[in-house]
């Protein structure tokens, strides 16, 4: 008996988690996956903690549980990245992670002789690989709003153009004083995956303020030194890795740095050519016809193969060049990063302003928002009790109002979102 109830929790976990801002469907693969992630009591306690972030007191309320007795559970899950434990300037808030950012990552930057990587590492790789379900639920009806977005090199940049301070890395480093230092998450896995050393160091997953604070208190990370930044990411321009951090302008919590042969959201673009699954720079690549001599050496470096080579129209004989055949061109799923113009030996590509105007979030509140209404999960945040009957009535309630496709159009809409998004924050403040 105590074998089928174990197996029924792990799929209430599973519905659990799949409300979440990242969907994650059901498959036996995700079913194997937190099995060996949660102990049943572990799980058993997720399934019923709110859906928004709650401090301790309010989830003993909620739950008819004294302090003391949840605090060493929680505590214990935080450990593992399976919840997450931020402080909001007054308490803790605890909230279950999401598949990413989150339980995805801070597993995998998990270290020690006992723990089953390369078991966590064949699991990770099956659910979100193995078939389309994972990927198709998040990205396959067209969703544009991912955890993450590209940074471009300040380097790559063509003359006079200007980006926002929150699109720079080196920005986004100064206006930090907390920061750590843990293991690539993808480069961890691919590892234990058996796949050919990566050149990359491994430990490369950079924090900032509360999300390093929450990883060296958890230790899942360790904490550097404003400068040990500033040459992490000198390392990684020299070395053409893509910059990516949190899809919003205010408050971004991480800066990765991204190889191609390990890096699972450069993967998803190229392999199923879902470009929300890394949201572009508000700059694209730009080739110069007249300094391009078409050697190839953009199109290699590419991470999401969004360079070709392709025939010019015809032999191109420049100033005290022979002729030319071949010329660089960009696709429309470029990045932004900016990792072709560091490999051109010309300077024939350069960073320049995209025609349409790209929309990152304000903040992480923002995104969650877009995010959950995208993925039709909004409803779990308005009422957050999973053990509530009446509460569970109305999530179905609001949700299928909110799938319909014409209320959906209208608040993501440019006109609406933001009056939308302001009302909701004057509901949750």
């Amino acid at each position: 008996m105590g074998h089928l109830v174990g197996k029924d929790i792990f799929q209430q976990l599973g519905q659990r988690l799949d409300q979440a801002s990242i969907r994650t469907p059901w498959t036996p693969i995700f079913g194997k996956l937190v099995a060996s992630l949660f102990s049943p009591a572990e799980a058993e306690l997720v399934t019923r903690l709110p859906y928004r972030p709650s401090s301790l007191t309010r989830i003993a309320k909620m739950l008819g549980e004294p302090e003391s007795q949840l605090r060493p559970m929680l505590d214990t899950l935080c450990s593992k990245g399976l919840v997450m434990d931020i402080w909001d300037g007054q308490n803790f808030v605890y909230m279950v992670s999401p598949m990413v950012v989150g339980f995805f990552e801070f597993t995998m930057m998990r270290t020690g002789p006992d723990l089953p990587m390369a078991e966590w590492a064949e699991l990770f790789e099956a659910y979100m690989f193995g078939d389309s379900q994972f990927l198709q639920a998040n990205y396959g009806a067209g969703q544009q709003t991912s955890m993450m977005r590209a940074l471009p090199h300040a380097e790559a940049l063509g003359e006079h153009v200007e980006i926002l301070d929150y699109e720079k890395a080196a920005s986004l480093i100064e206006d930090n004083t907390e920061f750590s230092l843990g293991l690539c998450s993808c480069r961890h896995e691919k590892h234990h995956l058996g796949h050919a050393p990566c050149p990359t160091p491994m430990d490369t997953c950079t924090s900032m303020g509360s999300a390093a604070r929450f990883l060296i208190r958890n230790g899942l990370a360790k904490a550097i030194d404003k400068s040990q930044m500033r040459d992490i990411l000198a390392r990684s321009r020299e070395t053409g890795l893509v910059l990516s951090a949190d899809n919003v302008r205010k408050d971004a919590g991480f800066i990765c740095h991204c190889c191609s042969c390990c890096c699972n959201l450069l993967r998803g673009v190229r392999e199923t050519g879902y470009t929300g699954i890394l949201v572009t720079a508000s700059v694209v690549a730009q080739v110069d016809a007249q300094e391009c001599i078409g050697c190839g050496l953009c199109a290699k470096a590419c991470p999401v193969h969004a360079l070709a080579l392709v025939s010019r129209d015809q032999d191109t004989k420049l100033d005290n060049k022979p002729k030319l055949k071949k010329l660089a061109q960009v696709q429309e799923h470029c990045l932004g990063c900016g990792v072709c113009a560091l490999q051109c030996p010309t300077g024939a590509i350069t960073l320049h302003p995209r025609a349409q105007k790209v929309y990152h979030p304000e903040d992480s509140f923002e995104r969650v928002i877009i995010q959950s209404l995208e993925r039709d999960t909004l409803q779990t945040l308005f009422f957050d009790n999973p053990q509530s009957k009446t509460q569970e009535f109305m999530r179905f309630l609001v949700g299928g109002f909110l799938k319909l496709p014409a209320v959906k159009r209208a608040l993501l809409s440019e006109k609406l979102r933001s009056r939308f998004l302001a009302g909701l924050r004057k509901l949750s403040g």
